[in-house]
């Protein structure tokens, strides 16, 4: 779907997903990112500094998110800012007792600015119905 600027209104839906984390996720962004803190993949050391577990790299989680303004644009490139304020961890079960984290991302528009042709879109981001990003917001340039 190709959007333009004539789609847009304020309070415009552009989607909803379910994305479910696993350890392995966590495992290759590390990998990827480099972000090796035991938090993130020990759960003794998780515990041992009062989290619930193991819990997502903060930055894989503002990506997860993200990626539902990119497939709705069509263009990463089309993103031209993204910031979020993180609320609560996202602790991932071990995936031998359950599923390791579900969460929700819904996204609408929240501003334009005709002037610059940017949509800021609004993000929603749930763990079991309690918000682990604030803010989540990215601009997007419509051509």
């Amino acid at each position: 779907m190709s959007v333009t600027w004539a789609d847009l209104a304020v309070g415009t839906a552009i989607g909803e997903r379910t994305v479910e984390i696993s350890r392995a996720d966590l495992v290759r962004y590390a990998g990827a990112s480099g972000d090796f803190n035991p938090i993130h993949w020990n759960e003794d050391v998780a515990r041992s500094v009062e989290l619930p577990g193991v819990i997502a790299h903060g930055m894989f989680t503002m990506g997860t998110a993200v990626q539902l303004v990119v497939d709705w644009i069509g263009n990463p490139a089309a993103v031209v800012d993204y910031q979020a304020r993180f609320t609560k961890p996202v602790p991932v079960a071990n995936e031998l007792t359950g599923p390791g984290a579900v969460l929700q991302v819904s996204g609408a528009v929240g501003a334009l600015d005709e002037d610059n042709q940017l949509a800021r879109i609004d993000l929603t981001v749930t763990l079991d119905g309690t918000k682990v990003l604030a803010k989540s917001q990215a601009q997007v340039k419509v051509w």
